[in-house]
Parts: structure tokens; sequence; C-alpha cells
């Protein structure tokens, strides 16, 4: 009260006629309940390094709290500025939010920082908050459940599934994969089962009877019907019926597209068959054995060697200082990578996970050890020319000179070997995180597309080596083991 009085007594002493408390007049006199309320409507003054969470409502402190935590045993956690994180308090308590479970993103104007590091604490909530049953219940699959973590969040959203059997039958047929020792190395996998699924319960909805929404009632004309759609919508370029692009335009079936939709519905429905799920919710087997495989027509034809005319303008030296000089201006190493795809044959994916120390002498002979993991082929090593050797020598003094610099002194014997050749700026203090191979596929395609050659890609570089090889003599069986192909089919291929 003492506090109240002495800034009523100011604001009289200065000529004003209201006091600061909410616009209380001279002769109010202010009690302790009005101070308070002042108190928790009054904006909390910024503190170097500290972030004041009074005025929230219980459950979302908490919840702040519990992100907050999380997110700091992180081994590369993004970035949050105090700035942001305050951002997010302010507009949680103005709008009185009680818990990020029901946060409107982009509510009160908050920032787009603010609403990303929203969107990452709710991805911890769900683990927390949804046993994977109740999560298959409320329409998703948190891939952590499964102590599985692909190249992005744990959070698959099936919710877009129309039918409920369908969306079970996806689910459970994820989290056997996500269990089994074929658990999926990428993405790829879950989000075409995804899109297949979403495709099909769309089509059912306005085809099927009673919109598909019994199994029972579905029969192999229906599965008919819907890969004539595929089909139709596929040969003239229309778009689906329920997938949308990034910016929210509707997504072209393609061939491609197609393929991945037939195979994913077939291999879940004929496992569904399998193990009796199909029986137990009585999906009749004409209906499953409806849906064909792709077939031939993938969309995924094999890369041709490079025409020795685009060979030539690939591996010429000017052009190749445009690659280093404008597609990398911070010399992270893409010409680097580029050369040695083309002198080895190596998959881009197997030279950008390159550590430090993949280069040795043995009995004088400059040795190139790298993983083929791929083939699940690991420390393999190969010869290489002196001049790959010398230009993959210098990325690595690079390298430790880009550390020496983050971290103002050199890396120890351990942290050098676990150091990548080719590091990413990005979340990566340690500089133990490579560059991405959507990082090379850009910049690369920017490249020759500059060269106006046509459309290649990297990884007919591979091709081309082999091809060479073959010309110089080499043996199918020779090739296979210097590429680290699985077998003389995929050499002969």
């Amino acid at each position: 009260m003492r506090t109240v009085r002495v800034a009523l007594r100011c604001h009289r002493a200065r000529g004003t006629g209201t006091s600061s408390l909410t616009g209380l007049s001279r002769s109010t006199t202010p009690t302790r309940e009005l101070f308070r309320r002042w108190c928790a409507a009054a904006p909390a003054r910024p503190w170097p390094g500290q972030i004041n969470l009074r005025g929230l409502r219980s459950l979302v402190r908490a919840e702040l709290k519990w992100g907050l935590f999380i997110h700091t045993q992180r081994a590369r956690p993004t970035r949050w500025d105090l700035g942001w994180i305050r951002s997010l308090v302010t507009t949680c308590c103005a709008l009185e939010v009680d818990s990020l479970i029901g946060f409107e993103f982009g509510a009160g104007g908050c920032a787009e920082f603010t609403g990303a590091i929203a969107k990452e604490i709710l991805h911890e909530l769900r683990l927390v908050y949804f046993t994977p049953a109740e999560a298959r219940e409320a329409g998703f699959l948190e891939t952590d459940h499964f102590g599985v973590r692909f190249e992005r969040a744990s959070h698959v959203d099936l919710t877009g599934i129309r039918q409920r059997w369908l969306l079970d039958l996806v689910w459970d047929y994820l989290a056997d994969l996500l269990q089994s020792p074929r658990c999926p190395r990428t993405a790829g996998v879950v989000d075409g089962l995804r899109r297949a699924a979403v495709e099909l319960g769309a089509f059912l909805e306005v085809d099927a009877p009673a919109g598909g929404h019994d199994p029972a009632r579905l029969h192999g004309e229906h599965m008919r019907r819907f890969v004539a759609d595929q089909r139709h919508r596929e040969r003239d370029g229309l778009p689906s019926l329920a997938m949308k692009r990034t910016d929210g335009s509707a997504s072209i079936v393609t061939t491609t597209t197609r393929s991945v939709v037939f195979n994913a519905v077939r291999k879940m429905l004929r496992d569904a068959m399998d193990n009796g799920t199909a029986d137990r919710i009585c999906l009749g087997r004409e209906f499953i054995i409806a849906i064909p495989t792709a077939g031939a027509t993938t969309g995924r034809t094999a890369r041709r060697p490079f025409p020795d005319d685009v060979a030539r303008a690939l591996a010429d030296e000017e052009n190749l200082r445009q690659l280093a000089e404008v597609d990398d201006p911070l010399d992270r190493g893409l010409r680097d990578v580029w050369e040695t795809t083309v002198t080895t044959g190596r998959r881009i994916g197997e030279v950008l996970k390159l550590r430090w120390d993949c280069l040795g002498r043995y009995g004088r002979l400059p040795m190139f050890w790298h993983d083929q993991t791929k083939v699940g082929n690991y420390d393999a090593a190969i010869r290489i020319p002196e001049r790959l050797y010398a230009v993959l020598a210098e990325r690595q003094r690079k390298t430790l000179d880009r550390f020496t610099a983050e971290h103002g002194r050199r890396p120890t014997g351990t942290e050098q070997a676990r150091l990548a050749l080719f590091p990413s700026n990005y979340r990566n203090h340690d500089g133990t995180v490579s560059l991405t191979y959507q990082w090379f596929h850009r910049r690369f395609k920017d490249w020759v597309d500059t060269l106006d050659l046509g459309s290649w890609v990297a990884h007919q570089a591979r091709h081309t080596l082999a091809t060479n090889l073959l010309r110089a003599g080499a043996s199918l069986t020779h090739i296979r083991r210097y590429l680290g192909q699985v077998s003389d089919r995929m050499a002969e291929h």
C-alpha cells in the first residue's frame, strides 16, 4: 500500500488529475484488490536472461516450463531467442490461454517464430498427454512412441482419412512397421501410405455406398473404379481429390504418385488380409485383390549415363569455377562433393556423409573410406587418384579452420574423428552434422539449368563411371564391388 501512495503522490505532484492505477480518480482510495489486479494486468518488464511467467494460467505455465526443459535436452535444438519466448508468454497471458493444446497459431498477432516455438512444444506435449492407444483414437501417430524419429517432427496426422476403419488400418500397419526389423530409414514410406489412404478415402466418400464408412458394403467394383479414376487423373494431368501442395493448391496426380498409391494400398490391404484384420472388420477379399501393382510404368526409369558433350560440360574448369563461386559462395564444399562423385562413382549421400578422417595412405597409396549405408557395407575403402586426394585434403584443412574459428581452439582427437567433412551450418554447434541431399540437389540443379544442358541429375555420374569401367575392360564383378552394388544383376542393369 505504501508503494501505491507514493505513486499517487508523484502523480499529483506533477499536476495530474488521476492516478496511474486503472484510471482511479484523485478522491478514490486504492485497495489491495485493485492493486493486485493492476499488477496482474501490467506487462512484465524484460529482465536479462529471465522469462516472467506471472499472470499465466497454471496449466499453460507448466507446459511452457516443460517445453523449455525438453528443448535444452535436445542434442541439436532449434534457435529460440529470448524475445520470441517472451512474445509467446505475452500472447498466452493476453488471450488467457488455458493450454497450448487449444492454442490458435497466429492469434493475437503472434509472430512466425513464436508460433514455431508453440508448435514444437505442442509436439512434445502430445507425447505426455497421449498414449499410443489414445493417439490412435485421436487420429494421429507419434513415431517417438516407438523410438523412431525421422529427419522431421514425430507427429503424423491421419485425420485426413475419412473412414474410421481405414484410419485404424493405416495406424496399425504403420505401428507394426515402426516396430519391425524392416523399419524404414526415411519418412517416405509413411508419407506414401498416408497419401494412398487419403486418396482412397476421398474417392470412397463420393463413390461408395454410405460414403465407404461400412467396409462390409465394399466390393471389387468400388476398388476397380478407384483404380480407373487414378489412371484417368494421371493420363489427363488432373488434380487429386484430397491432396494439397504446401501453397494450398491441389496436387496433380502423376505417374509417380499413382504408383505410390497403388503399391501402398496393395501392401496394406494384403497385410490386413493375411493377419485376419480384414475378416474381423468384414472387408471383402474381392475388394482387396482388385488393387493392382504399380507395374513397370512407375515413373522411375533407369538413369542414362551422361552423353559425351554433357560430361565435358559438367567437367569443364570454367563451369566448375561457376559452381563453386556462384552456387556455393560460402564454400561449404559443393564443388568438392561433385568432383568426388564423378571420380569415385559414389552415391551423393555417401559423399555428403563423409567423416573428417575419410582419407589415408596405406603402402603409400591414397585410400578413401566411406559408408555404403544403402547396402549395409560400412567403413569400405577404395583407391583414389592423387588429384582427388589433394582436393579432399584441402577440404579437411578448411573444415578444421572453420571449427577453430567458431570455437577458438583446435578440436581434440575425439572431436576431430567425429567431424563431418562437409559440415552443415544449421543447428550444428559441434560440426558433426553433414550437409543434406536437398542442399546439394537444389544448388546442383540451378547450376545445370544455367548451363542449358537439359535435365540431368548427379546420380548419372555413377552410371557414367560404370560404363567407362566396362569399356576399359573391367568385369561386372569388379564393377559391382567397386560401386558397392548388392548383386551382379544390379551391375548389369
